[in-house]
């Protein structure tokens, strides 16, 4: 193995590094963006079973905003609910969307190399290649050694470079799919949680 990656030179360092970086954001966002932690299934229900029983206080609201990313936008909009349906929903739009950007923190580092790595994999491919007709010129054909550590770069490089970016390409693809599924579901608890408040009775926020 360090003999292969030794034969591509040393662009096979940004491309190693590239790699590694696939492999923490994966590993970290797989860990991150755990359905079950980002939007609870039972937590709606617990929240409306609060609201019915008349205990939801800043106590309860704190709580939920610190359960999970569902439980902050949940707790923005109970806690502007007073102020009627429109500032309800505006509240829970903008926590909402401070909730999405940090779930897509590093994805886009995913995407990005997965288009650069095999650029640099080409990189190498066109070194490799100016080294293989520089020995010919200077060389001619007769020097077989130095014709074939040229074409070996450029191979290693270019292969080295689609084996990093194809799978950044699936994980990134993957975690955005996912993101927008949890997007949903959050989505679909929230309008839930402002239409069963506004069309039945408000809720008043206790204080605690």
């Amino acid at each position: 193995m360090f003999e292969i990656i030794k034969s591509g030179g040393w662009l096979m360092i940004p491309i190693i590094l590239c790699s590694i970086t696939v492999i923490a954001i994966s590993a970290e966002r797989y860990w991150t963006l755990n359905g079950k932690k980002i939007a609870p299934r039972h937590l709606l229900a617990q929240v409306w079973g609060w609201v019915k029983n008349n205990q939801l206080d800043a106590n309860k609201i704190k709580e939920l905003k610190n359960s999970s990313e569902l439980g902050t936008i949940l707790a923005a909009g109970l806690s502007s609910s007073r102020h009627g349906r429109d500032i309800m929903r505006d509240s829970i739009q903008e926590a909402a969307s401070h909730v999405v950007h940090n779930m897509e923190r590093y994805v886009g580092t995913l995407g990005t190399i997965a288009a650069v790595a095999p650029l640099i994999g080409l990189l190498g491919t066109v070194f490799g290649m100016i080294e293989v007709f520089t020995a010919i010129t200077t060389e001619g054909t007769g020097n077989a050694g130095v014709l074939a550590s040229g074409i070996s770069k450029a191979l290693t490089t270019t292969a080295a470079g689609l084996c990093v970016a194809i799978p950044a390409m699936i994980s990134h693809r993957y975690f955005v799919r996912h993101i927008d599924s949890l997007v949903v579901t959050m989505e679909q608890d929230a309008i839930k949680l402002v239409d069963a408040l506004h069309s039945d009775r408000r809720v008043d926020v206790k204080a605690a």
